[in-house]
């Protein structure tokens, strides 16, 4: 079995890679991580912040794919905003549905839904039933803005929209598993919208441009960066003990398929 995980940027993924170890492999600017977990292999990709960047290099991760098979699994992971008071940080979210606001005036929200038995999977290891995640274009900075969305969803991020829909084209079967780094009522210590670099990486520079345009924020950065780093850490055991439960299903799986032929 070949598993994709995807996460926005290499910080979301580093407390799972101080756990095993991974192969780096570079493929025309894709950042890759590969390892194998009982018979599966899985690839790690760094999308980038936003759809728009997901939807890239989801594509070029496809085209490398192709080459050799398609993922049967796609994991969108990360950490994402909560929406609603009955999420707290590092709690870890399964969402069943994932919405986006179509961009066009008066088309409203598309919908997808993730991989029922995928999910399952999650919500036995202990993920929380939040139903729907809604993916949108710009980090919302304000308290005020998540409360504004409370009504759609019970979780925010920027990308899992994108990968699932990329995913489920190519035949593979989807889920979202992300830990909550802020809480509704929370507002962003500074505008991140501000720090993103023409990566869609998190610019340090940006980010020192912000704090010195507001010196009060250092504070609250720092305890948001400790928060988040520990938000990484339970989703990373989360992860590790999820794929591992997976790749022994999947053996299961062949051997009981072998044994009926």
């Amino acid at each position: 079995m070949k598993v994709l995980v995807t996460f926005a940027v290499e910080a979301e993924f580093a407390a799972w890679h101080r756990l095993r170890a991974f192969n780096l492999i570079d493929y025309q600017g894709l950042r890759l991580r590969k390892t194998v977990i009982g018979n599966t292999e899985v690839t790690v990709l760094s999308t980038g912040v936003g759809s728009e960047a997901a939807g890239q290099a989801m594509d070029l991760m496809m085209r490398m794919a192709d080459k050799d098979q398609y993922f049967d699994v796609c994991v969108s992971s990360g950490l994402a905003g909560a929406l609603c008071d009955t999420l707290s940080v590092g709690d870890i979210i399964a969402p069943k549905e994932l919405i986006v606001e179509l961009k066009h005036a008066g088309h409203g929200a598309e919908r997808l839904e993730v991989d029922a038995e995928l999910r399952q999977l999650a919500l036995g290891r202990g993920a929380k039933n939040a139903n729907c995640l809604f993916t949108t274009d710009e980090i919302l900075v304000k308290a005020s803005q998540k409360k504004s969305c409370a009504s759609r969803a019970q979780s925010v991020d920027m990308e899992s929209f994108e990968i699932v829909k990329a995913a489920s084209a190519w035949g593979a079967r989807s889920v979202v598993i992300r830990a909550i780094s802020d809480a509704a009522t929370e507002d962003m210590p500074i505008n991140f919208n501000l720090t993103l670099s023409d990566r869609k990486e998190v610019s340090l520079s940006k980010v020192l441009i912000q704090v010195a345009k507001n010196p009060l924020a250092l504070p609250a950065l720092i305890r948001f960066g400790g928060q988040s780093k520990r938000a990484g850490a339970l989703l990373a055991a989360f992860l590790e003990d999820y794929l591992k439960e997976l790749a022994s299903v999947g053996s299961t799986k062949q051997e009981s398929e072998a044994a009926a032929r």
